[in-house]
């Protein structure tokens, strides 16, 4: 509806979230309504990676319930559309789809996986759409079309398995889900224990869901290494926590790269007793801003939720974007993207600033010690945020490309 200038308009309530505009013409009063801003929301609601990505659609919910409560974006709301991608990389990328071409979002929050992520990677870049991916990951890729608000290998893979290799010593063992993180990951650590001097005794994956645990127990039994580096995805986490226990390793140094608080108090991480985390943000950290996330997040999902690096790194997605669309004055997805690179903001882990060469976030990296209440008491960190680097670079990405085709099974 196109309204002269010479149209007065007034202000009139809002109906079922929806910013009403009244206007006047000829003495007659008609109500237009400014349709929201809608936000795509992609996550596994169901399936083996349900416990670990429900918390996330969470943190996206409060950072918009909270820009509503200011005043929404550009005088209207925004509204988040719902997908459950059902822990299914294939309909990951069919709902990425559904959600740009049919709900016609502005932008699209979602995935835990990487084989979820490298399945919607391709949706975006067709659609010249915008992700936001809040999980720590491999590295060894960067779209156009992605922001990644998570952690890449040099913020958290390589310097957690030096951590891990100077505390607990270097004979290593692997164990991990059987899909692209896990494998890319433990090339690297396998390529920074070769270069130290250690060895890695065992490697061993998991279908992602998969409870079959006991003969990697075993195998990790007999090898006796100084340290596992776990980076099991999911519910699998459950049984091999429970079955190391029962085994009488609860001693055994494990660092998990995948596990966050929600994550240890759902499968019972804190029953090891010497088990880590490594992550950029821990729920337990001091300062005002962690304080006012934690309350409110707690305040309106629950007193008992626990919230864990990928939690916030969700939220501060939303948070980033919001920023973005105030400063371009727009939702239109190129003009955001654009100002995206120039943005940063206060955080709850710290400042939260977007490196625009490589679209990722300038990270602290933490270790934290997992406490029977699925909380962290952090035991190191880095001295400042590591600035992102997808291909870590102490090798040249053509090293890396030939060192990955070398490794792929």
């Amino acid at each position: 509806m196109i309204v002269k200038k010479h149209h007065r308009f007034i202000a009139a309530p809002a109906l079922t979230g929806i910013l009403i505009i009244a206007v006047v013409m000829a003495g007659r009063y008609y109500p237009v309504a400014k349709v929201p801003i809608k936000i795509g929301v992609l996550h596994s609601l169901t399936g083996t990676m349900a416990v670990s990505e429900k918390p996330l659609v969470d943190a996206v919910r409060l950072a918009v319930e909270e820009i509503n409560e200011q005043g929404g974006l550009l005088g209207q709301t925004v509204e988040m559309v719902v997908a459950d991608g059902k822990s299914d990389p294939e309909l990951f990328a069919e709902e990425a789809q559904r959600l740009i071409e049919k709900e016609q979002v502005s932008v699209l929050f979602g995935c835990w996986t990487s084989a979820c992520r490298k399945a919607v990677k391709p949706v975006v870049e067709k659609h010249r759409h915008l992700l936001f991916y809040p999980m720590q990951y491999e590295g060894m890729e960067q779209s156009a079309n992605i922001l990644y608000t998570g952690s890449a290998p040099n913020q958290q893979i390589v310097p957690g398995t030096r951590w891990a290799m100077h505390k607990f010593g270097q004979r290593v063992y692997l164990v991990g889900s059987d899909y692209v993180f896990p494998r890319t990951a433990n090339i690297i650590i396998g390529d920074l224990v070769n270069a130290s001097g250690g060895k890695v005794l065992g490697e061993r994956y998991l279908p992602l869901g998969s409870v079959e645990v006991e003969a990697i127990v075993e195998n990790i039994a007999r090898e006796k290494p100084d340290v596992v580096l776990n980076t099991l995805n999911g519910d699998s986490n459950a049984a091999f926590f429970s079955v190391l226990a029962k085994a009488g390793l609860s001693t055994l140094p494990l660092i998990s790269f995948s596990v966050d608080e929600g994550g240890m108090q759902a499968w019972n991480g804190g029953q090891l007793t010497r088990h880590y985390g490594v992550w950029s943000y821990f729920q337990s950290l001091p300062g005002e801003d962690n304080y006012r996330f934690v309350t409110a997040y707690r305040a309106r999902f629950g007193a008992d939720r626990v919230i864990g690096d990928p939690v916030e790194a969700a939220y501060v997605g939303v948070k980033l974007w919001a920023q973005a669309v105030r400063d371009v004055n727009s939702s239109e997805t190129v003009r955001v993207d654009s100002s995206l690179m120039r943005q940063s903001i206060r955080s709850p882990s710290g400042i939260a600033a977007v490196d625009a060469d490589t679209r990722h976030l300038w990270k602290m990296m933490r270790v934290g010690k997992a406490r029977p209440d699925g909380q962290f008491d952090q035991v190191f960190a880095s001295g400042a945020p590591l600035r992102p680097s997808p291909w870590p670079d102490y090798r040249s990405r053509d090293e890396w490309r030939v060192l990955l085709d070398r490794g792929r099974p």
